[in-house]
């Protein structure tokens, strides 16, 4: 008792033989930490405490996994480890100076740890000072560090080499994509020319050539000038680098990602995207308002400003004052580079009930069966990220008695305003090369990848991906013969078509349109924007209209014919996510985005949509597949041997050529190549169709797993297409064992004997020369048993998918909207109805929604009203 009191307090001051006698014990599970090794020094696994933290964060020395001070005690508990770095950072308002001032800001020489400094508090008035002790458990001794002399060498080594470590987020291997921004060197000392110039909000263009798009501002003489070709479709002569080399003006911001928090900045010495900490003055020394006051200059009510027809504008209610929200529900996410499209998913997503209790509901059961490394836990960081954004802990508004008693005490208790997704982000992303960069992705991919994780990654007896389940019925129907086929497939996403040929306000458009050429011709301001107004009726009349089926073949007329497919919802969902398809591609295969508003209802009904099955007088389609032509060799056995090592022993030598001319319509990079790769590098045409066929699949954009010999049965169905609702085997295996030469009945019973394992298939086929017409009932019900894909079919039995059906009746609860021209840029916002009102997510700031935007949304939430 009397060592433990000594220890307790670190004032007294013990030997080095004491010292080095109390870690003896431990020695051998204490760490340096090498190259490779992540030390989670800045975030706790299970929450976002950190050493800004009222309890700061508690590292551990063998695992360096970092814990706040409710959580350690778990991981104590969990594996026995009792040595931990307790890492604290204080923050104390400066002392006034002579003139009522602070004191000149001086370096602080206490200042070791890699953190961000609180963005609510200027580094000018207030200081910065860390601490680090080691903390022994269960008795909680403390030594404070630094401790050379007394502590043993290794000891020493392993405290000096994990506060010096990098984060673990930042680039660490060749093929990673996991890297921060760094604040550009350039950033503090940049000059700017008193040249006059102000920069317009709109109209840009570059200054050397007539391009309009992917425009550069120049900070330090204002120069907007066009960058390079992109993959994404955004191109350039690189007119702003060629300036940067006849001047030396190191940094440049994009127009058209500039928003009130912050801005895609490039440093052409750095040759890099940065950071740039000074970004709002810089802007503001071109006229280029990034904070959007909220009150006019000249006093004017809200009913008097001119009406804002900006995208931007009107999504992030800008010129409207909103009031901020706090308290659970109502905290924001930071935005961590081009993170918004994460947050505004996010946000909706644990706005759910059925998400809220799978992951918030059942935490400290997810937190006690965590594996040891938390950080790359699916379950955990869900939860983890659920209890953050629900439990109010991290939104909370600020108290005057408060902020009095830290005034007298001249020390700041930081309060967390929203938290940093970051270790969430890190893992989510981890293998996507899409996601895991810091480029702006499509929301409704996300959506899609994070639906593809929560099915992988079961929680309880209910899987809360299902409140979006739904089944889709396809009705194919031959336009000659008249014959159809019904076929089931089970989606997430409503896609709505915009009938841009159904808008109302066509001659105002017209009208705007050759004001704009002219203007543009005259080098004049653009007019005020007028936006197409598309009835949700059109929308909603598109989708459920047939639509042509290119290059169709008629089993009842074994020939190729004319076909019309209309889709209709086999069940409806508990809750209805809808898409608007506003991304499509010009002339010029670059992508587009179509400006339009769309009354989107409040109540929606889509029972009419029901799917009605067969009908009496349909007469169904031969299930009969096309012939295939195969070359007139004798030599079978060599043909096939071919097809063998061609999808089984050899893996191909993706054309590169034809993954970046897809790459540059704006599909992503992974989903180019695999679609390059499972057409059989046939060119970019016969790859872009594959592409149209397989997009709205969850792992569309996931990356090409090419499956080594003896492989095939761990990858099998999931990289060739996804068990049929019938059992049936994934048609692209029917279709490669046909093109062998074989009978499509044939290919069929092979599949399905081997659990669909095409080289097991193959096998199976060479050893039963006459195989029986018909499959043995009792073998499709072991192979159905024995399906690891078909775990749709097996968790319901008979009955189908896992679905929610009810009745097709709905209320709006929440939008994601989209502001830019593209998916790979811009920025994303989240309104939620939420107690009778709305409210908007915009990253950090959350606030009441005064003029909801509801017409300009992207994907939009609905439940179901109950009967």
């Amino acid at each position: 008792m009397q060592r433990a009191a000594l220890f307790r307090g670190g004032d007294a001051q013990m030997a080095a033989g004491d010292l080095g006698e109390l870690l003896v014990p431990y020695m051998p599970t204490i760490r340096v930490p090498k190259s490779g090794d992540r030390v989670y020094k800045t975030e706790c696994a299970f929450s976002y405490d950190s050493p800004d933290s009222e309890g700061g964060l508690y590292v551990c020395m063998n695992t360096f996994l970092g814990f706040g001070r409710e959580h350690m005690e778990r991981h104590y508990r969990k594996t026995g480890q009792c040595v931990y770095l307790h890492l604290k950072r204080h923050i104390t308002e400066k002392v006034p100076g002579a003139s009522g001032g602070a004191l000149p800001k001086r370096r602080n020489a206490n200042l070791f740890l890699d953190l961000e400094t609180n963005s609510d508090l200027s580094s000018d008035d207030f200081e910065y000072e860390d601490e680090a002790k080691l903390v022994i458990f269960p008795d909680h001794y403390e030594i404070s560090l630094p401790n050379i002399e007394e502590l043993p060498a290794l000891v020493t080594i392993a405290c000096d080499a994990l506060l010096s470590a990098k984060s673990p987020y930042r680039k660490q291997e060749p093929d990673s994509w996991e890297e921060e921004l760094q604040a550009s060197k350039h950033a503090k000392t940049l000059v700017q020319l008193d040249n006059g110039v102000r920069i317009p909000p709109s109209g840009w263009k570059c200054s050397k050539c007539d391009l309009r798009e992917n425009l550069w501002l120049n900070l330090t003489d204002g120069s907007v000038l066009c960058g390079k070709w992109f993959f994404d479709g955004s191109g350039g002569n690189g007119h702003a680098m060629e300036h940067y080399k006849e001047t030396g003006y190191p940094l440049a911001v994009k127009l058209g990602t500039i928003t009130p928090d912050g801005a895609d900045v490039y440093s052409f010495d750095e040759e890099e995207p940065v950071l740039d900490p000074h970004i709002a003055k810089h802007l503001a020394h071109f006229g280029i308002d990034m904070l959007q006051m909220q009150v006019t200059e000249n006093g004017l009510r809200d009913n008097d400003i001119k009406p804002r027809v900006s995208e931007w504008e009107v999504i992030q209610e800008a010129g409207v004052k909103l009031k901020p929200m706090y308290g659970p529900g109502y905290t924001g996410m930071k935005n961590l580079g081009n993170s918004c499209y994460l947050n505004a998913v996010m946000q909706a997503i644990f706005s759910i009930p059925e998400f809220q209790r799978a992951y918030v509901g059942n935490l400290p059961r997810i937190f006690d069966y965590s594996p040891l490394d938390p950080t790359q836990d699916f379950n955990t960081q869900m939860a983890k990220l659920g209890h953050g954004l629900l439990s109010g802990q991290y939104s909370k508004p600020p108290v005057k008695s408060e902020l009095i008693e830290q005034v007298m005490k001249e020390e700041h208790k930081p309060r967390h305003n929203g938290i940093s997704p970051r270790m969430f982000k890190a893992f989510i992303s981890k293998g996507h090369p899409e996601f895991s960069s810091n480029r702006q992705q499509d929301a409704q991919e996300f959506f899609l990848h994070l639906i593809n994780l929560v099915e992988r990654n079961p929680v309880g007896s209910e899987n809360p991906s299902d409140v979006f389940r739904f089944l889709v019925e396809e009705r194919t129907q031959c336009c000659q013969s008249r014959k159809v086929r019904y076929t089931e497939r089970v989606d997430y996403i409503m896609q709505l078509p915009v009938a841009m040929e159904a808008a109302t306000n066509k001659d105002e458009l017209i009208a705007y349109e050759l004001k704009r050429r002219e203007a543009e011709a005259a080098r004049r301001p653009l007019p005020e924007l007028v936006r197409a107004k598309i009835p949700f009726s059109a929308c909603l009349q598109a989708f459920s209209e047939p639509s042509n089926v290119e290059d169709f073949w008629s089993s009842a007329l074994q020939a190729k014919s004319a076909g019309v497919k209309t889709s209709r919802f086999a069940s409806f969902p508990e809750y209805l996510v809808v898409q608007i398809k506003k991304f499509t591609f010009g002339l010029d295969w670059i992508p587009k985005k179509l400006d339009v508003s769309i009354d989107m209802p409040d109540f929606l009904d889509i029972s009419h949509l029901r799917a009605r099955g067969l009908q009496p007088g349909e007469e169904e389609l031969p299930d009969i597949a096309p012939p295939i032509v195969i070359p007139d060799d004798p030599k079978v056995d060599e043909i096939r041997l071919l097809y063998f090592r061609r999808f089984f022993l050899v893996a191909l030598d993706i054309d590169e050529s034809s993954v970046m001319q897809l790459a540059e319509m704006g599909f992503p990079l992974e989903a180019c190549r695999k679609a390059v790769y499972y057409t059989g590098n046939l060119g970019a045409e016969v790859a872009f169709n594959w592409i149209i066929a397989h997009m709205e699949e969850p792992d569309f954009a996931e990356p090409l797993v090419i499956p080594a010999f003896g492989e095939v049965a761990s990858t099998g169905a999931a990289a060739l297409g996804a068990v049929g609702l019938d059992n049936q085997p994934p048609e692209e295996m029917v279709a490669i064992i046909i093109s062998m030469g074989f009978q499509r009945n044939l290919a069929i019973q092979a599949l399905k004997a081997t659990n669909n394992n095409l080289e097991r298939a193959l096998e199976w086929i060479f050893s039963h020369p006459d195989p029986e017409e018909e499959s043995d009932p009792a073998l499709d019900t072991m192979d159905m048993e024995n399906n690891a894909n078909a775990n749709i079919l097996a968790e319901t039995g008979s009955e189908g998918p896992r679905i929610k059906d009810g009745p097709g009746r709905y209320e709006l609860f929440g939008f994601i909207s989209h502001m830019g021209t593209s998916t790979m840029s811009g920025h994303y916002v989240c309104h939620l109805r939420k107690e009778g009102r709305w409210v908007i997510y915009n990253d950090l700031r959350v606030c009441a929604s005064e003029r909801p935007p509801k017409d300009l949304g992207y994907i939009y939430f609905y439940h179901r009203i109950p009967s």
